[in-house]
């Protein structure tokens, strides 16, 4: 019966539930009138019959009956608590022939009514108890999802409500695409009274619906013509292209409440409407097929489906057909990263990444939404959406606007409008997600004290490039306020006439709520008198004459930092400055130890500079080895240690940006 619920689109009773109790009849007879009601399906009354019967009788094949009836209604308070039942049955004469399934089922029904730590212990029991590695695998699966249940916690800044009864009957209601920002289609029988199939003549079919948005919300559906919903036939699973030109949907046959026939059809759009619908060539077969959607993979269009065809991994599987020209390629699966020997259900894409409901991955209810990222090459492995977009019932048809902040999902979760129980039938329900606003505030401080008229820079850096800056300035404040992106690096300088500037770097990696993120920035001031400088130009090398390592090594000792300082200075200062960064050896030892060595030091000074928020794109850093000697001491050229240590050292030298700089004569100069 799962299929009548998430193949097709509702659940339909097919005789009357007016007909009065039995109270004086036999036991037979109340048995013979639950089969009679059960093989006309009509379950309410069949329900009742055996409730009676087993009232009586005590019989545990009736329980068992009644325990999976509602199982497929969708009770789920009622079949924990006759599964609950069969599960306590004790008797020395004969074994309980319903075990260990029945305490499956009885742990899976906790779960779904959201008592995830009896279940677990249920789940473990029935893997203890169980003898089939299929089962007990799959009972491993739902104790993961327990877990999961218990301690996950609700995605923040989510919201999710029901839609309300304009738009949800008491049955079920599926596949809601927006179509416009005030326009959304759907299907559903849409009926709050109990349908009786017994007059050929009452239309019981599930149709296409449109809704419009207005002041007071969305409004009372109206049903497509019959280009779109035909007679005789149930029309179901839409979906629409982001274009707004195509339509796609299925026809669907029932068999005793069963799918017999489901095929994939598509509309145009005819001005303001729906053209004649077409079957889809290429995608129907001798299977059933439901559940379109359309997206792109390896750059072409392509529809997703879900069918149970052949060659499957079992159940339902998501399957793609590429579009070639007015036609598509047979369907592919999507591979086991996604299809489980389970049901997977409802695809939906949007910007590389695929939505899917699944009950073959762990979650915490019946069916949960997953999202899977496309790489160009493969699906990364699927996540589950979290506590909110799914709950302990089933989720499915989860879609959502470009920005990705409001949407739909379609459950039975708590809250639906039910025609029997609380959780029997679909519900639409909107998604909206709280805009993650993130904000800089940069303050500038000269000490302690507030330095105002201060000039704030703002970069971002991608993929470790500099962005386009934004400068902000304020003459009477310290305060620098800047709107920020998420899973960006930035850094921002602070500058200000007779003060060093300041610089630090930033990521806002991980955000999920709004946030504003603060820095202060320290200028200080320019010392008076102005010192001596010396000029240097470009291609002119500049030697750091205080930066020595220890032996074979190429860490950089403190005694360093106050020469890398200046040139950290310096590069905050001439932003658009490019520097090659070398290091030198003399000619003792061999030349590529000599090389490798020096390499080393380079790339030691540069990470010292990266790490205080230069880019690294701007520092090369090489290692020139015993290439550059400034003396006779080359190789076989015997030379004092003071001759040799000339040509160790330490330089760096502009080789982009400015043509010339100046330093500061004593900055540089030689403490020992």
């Amino acid at each position: 019966m799962k299929n009548i619920f998430l193949l097709l689109i509702a659940f339909v009773t097919v005789a009357s539930l007016q007909a009065q109790p039995i109270n004086k009849a036999t036991a037979d007879a109340t048995l013979e009138a639950a089969k009679e009601a059960e093989a006309n399906l009509d379950y309410y009354n069949a329900l009742e019959r055996y409730a009676d019967y087993y009232e009586e009788n005590r019989d545990l094949d009736i329980a068992f009956k009644i325990a999976n009836m509602h199982l497929q209604l969708r009770d789920y308070n009622k079949a924990e608590r006759w599964f609950k039942r069969i599960v306590n049955k004790r008797s020395r004469k004969k074994p309980n022939p319903y075990m260990p399934e029945a305490r499956f089922e009885y742990a899976r029904m906790l779960k779904m009514n959201g008592n995830y730590g009896e279940a677990m212990s249920e789940f473990q029991l029935y893997i203890s108890e169980a003898e089939d590695p299929a089962r007990i695998a799959l009972a491993r699966i739902e104790l993961a999802g327990c877990e999961m249940g218990r301690e996950m916690d609700p995605v923040p800044g989510l919201n999710v409500e029901n839609l309300g009864k304009k738009v949800n009957s008491k049955y079920s209601e599926y596949s809601p695409i927006l179509y416009a920002e005030d326009e959304m289609y759907f299907t559903a029988i849409q009926s709050d009274e109990v349908i009786v199939i017994e007059d050929a003549k009452e239309d019981f079919h599930s149709k296409a619906f449109i809704s419009r948005k207005g002041k007071k919300g969305w409004g009372k559906p109206s049903a497509l013509g019959t280009n779109i919903n035909r007679e005789g036939y149930h029309t179901a699973n839409l979906t629409i292209t982001s274009d707004g030109q195509y339509m796609f949907f299925t026809r669907v046959l029932l068999d005793a409440n069963q799918m017999s026939e489901s095929k994939l059809f598509m509309s145009k759009r005819d001005g303001n409407s729906w053209g004649a619908a077409n079957e889809v060539q290429g995608v129907n077969g001798d299977y059933l097929v439901k559940q379109p959607a359309v997206g792109e993979l390896f750059g072409k269009e392509v529809l997703f489906i879900v069918s149970d065809m052949e060659g499957g991994y079992g159940g339902f599987d998501i399957y793609y057909c590429t579009r070639t020209g007015d036609t598509y390629a047979p369907p592919v699966n999507l591979g086991e990263v996604i299809n489980t020997n389970r049901d997977e259900e409802t695809p939906y894409y949007r910007d590389g990444t695929l939505y899917f409901s699944s009950d073959g991955h762990p979650g915490i209810g019946g069916f949960d939404i997953f999202s899977s990222a496309w790489n160009g090459k493969t699906w990364e492995a699927p996540t589950n959406m979290g506590k909110g977009y799914n709950s302990s019932a089933d989720d499915l048809f989860f879609s959502i606007d470009e920005e990705g902040y409001n949407g739909f999902l379609v459950s039975n979760r708590p809250g639906t409008r039910s025609a029997h129980g609380k959780t029997c039938c679909n519900d639409i329900w909107s998604v909206n997600k709280e805009k993650v606003v993130v904000q800089l505030l940069a303050t500038t401080f000269t000490g302690k004290d507030p330095l105002n008229g201060a000039t704030v820079e703002l970069q971002p850096i991608i993929d470790g490039v500099p962005a386009d800056k934004e400068v902000s300035t304020k003459a009477t404040s310290n305060a620098f306020s800047f709107s920020l992106q998420r899973d960006i690096k930035y850094k921002i300088i602070a500058r200000a006439e007779g003060y060093f500037p300041d610089s630090l770097t930033f990521e806002t990696t991980g955000i999920e709520t709004s946030l504003t993120i603060e820095k202060s920035l320290k200028l200080n001031p320019v010392p008076e008198p102005e010192p001596e400088f010396e000029t240097y130009t470009i291609d002119e090398p500049i030697e750091l004459e205080n930066i020595f390592y220890e032996f074979e090594s190429a860490e950089i000792l403190s005694e360093a930092e106050p020469d890398l300082s200046v040139v950290l200075e310096l590069m905050n200062k001439y932003t658009d400055m490019v520097i090659e960064l070398s290091s030198h050896t003399d000619s003792r030892g061999t030349s590529g130890y000599n090389r490798k060595l020096s390499q080393r030091r380079a790339e030691s000074a540069k990470q010292w500079l990266v790490d205080r928020g230069v880019t690294a794109e701007r520092i090369q850093a090489v290692g020139y080895g015993e290439s550059q000697i400034r003396n006779r001491c080359v190789n076989g050229v015997k030379c004092e240690d003071e001759e040799h240590k000339y040509n160790r050292r330490t330089e760096f030298k502009i080789v982009a940006g400015p043509t010339s700089i100046q330093i500061e004569k004593t900055r540089l100069k030689k403490k020992n």
